[in-house]
C-alpha cells in the first residue's frame, strides 16, 4: 500500500541536513483535528539488531474502540542514520514506513512510541511519520524529552500540561492509576485534547497503549500480537 501523501525529502546521513529538513518540515505539521470516524489505529515499533545494525521494524492495526487485531505486517531494513538525540526518526521512519507500505490495512491514526511537537524543533517521530503518510498521528512518549511540568493527579486520567517557557507542547498523562505517566503530543492532524483522549482509550488494561504493545511484540519477534 502506498500512501499518496505528497510531502517527501531525501533521506541524508549529516545531522546538519536533517535539522534543515526539520525546520522546513515542521511548518507542515496540523496541529487541530482533521480526520473523519477512527475505526482503525496503528502503532509501529523497531526493534534492533545491534550486530548487523538492521531494524526488524513493526506496524500493527487494531480497531478501534476494540482494540482487536486486524492487520500487521513486518520488515527488516539496514538502519542508515546514526542514533543522534533529537534525530530519531531519520533513523526510525524509514523502515517503519516499509512496514505500514505492505498493510493491507489502512490505519485512520497512528499512535507512535515517541515524540510528536514535544521535541527542541517540534518535528518529532510522531510528526514526521504523520507528515509524510498525510495519516492523523500522536506521540505518546514513555519518557520526557523536553518541557517542564507538575505532576499530575494519581487516577487514570489525569493529566497536566508539558510546557516549553509558555508554549503547552503536549501533556503528562496518567494512563493507569498509580503508574508513570505517559507523554503524549500532537503528531498530525489531531489537537492536543483529541491525543489524550485516544491514547486513554487505546490503554485498556496496561501502561502503554494496546497499539504500542503490539507493535512491540512484533519488533521485538516475539511473533504475533495477541
Amino acid at each position: 500500500m502506498r500512501f499518496d501523501s505528497k510531502q517527501r525529502h531525501e533521506w541524508t546521513h549529516r545531522t546538519e541536513r536533517a535539522r534543515e529538513i526539520q525546520e522546513e518540515f515542521r511548518d507542515r505539521v496540523v496541529r487541530r483535528d482533521s480526520f473523519g470516524e477512527i475505526t482503525r489505529v496503528a502503532g509501529v515499533d523497531i526493534g534492533i539488531d545491534k550486530s548487523s545494525n538492521r531494524a526488524r521494524a513493526a506496524a500493527a492495526v487494531l480497531s478501534f474502540p476494540g482494540c482487536e487485531l486486524l492487520d500487521y505486517a513486518v520488515v527488516k531494513r539496514a538502519l542508515r542514520f546514526p542514533y543522534v538525540p533529537g534525530y530519531l526518526s531519520f533513523r526510525e521512519v524509514p523502515p517503519i514506513m516499509a512496514a505500514m507500505e505492505k498493510l493491507a490495512v489502512l490505519p485512520d491514526l497512528i499512535i507512535c512510541d515517541g515524540q510528536g511537537i514535544a521535541h527542541p524543533r517540534r518535528f518529532g517521530l510522531a510528526c514526521h511519520l504523520g507528515v509524510l503518510t498525510d495519516l492523523p498521528a500522536i506521540g505518546a512518549a514513555k519518557s520526557r524529552l523536553i518541557g517542564t511540568h507538575e505532576e499530575p493527579g494519581r487516577g487514570k486520567g489525569q493529566w497536566c500540561e508539558l510546557k516549553d517557557k509558555d508554549e503547552i507542547i503536549g501533556a503528562v498523562l496518567r494512563t493507569r492509576s498509580g503508574v508513570r505517566p505517559l507523554f503524549v503530543s500532537i503528531g498530525h492532524r489531531v489537537s492536543l485534547p483529541t491525543a489524550v483522549r485516544m491514547v486513554l482509550e487505546c490503554c485498556t488494561r496496561y501502561r502503554l497503549p494496546e497499539t504500542t504493545r503490539a507493535a512491540h511484540r512484533l519488533a521485538s519477534g516475539d511473533g504475533k500480537p495477541g
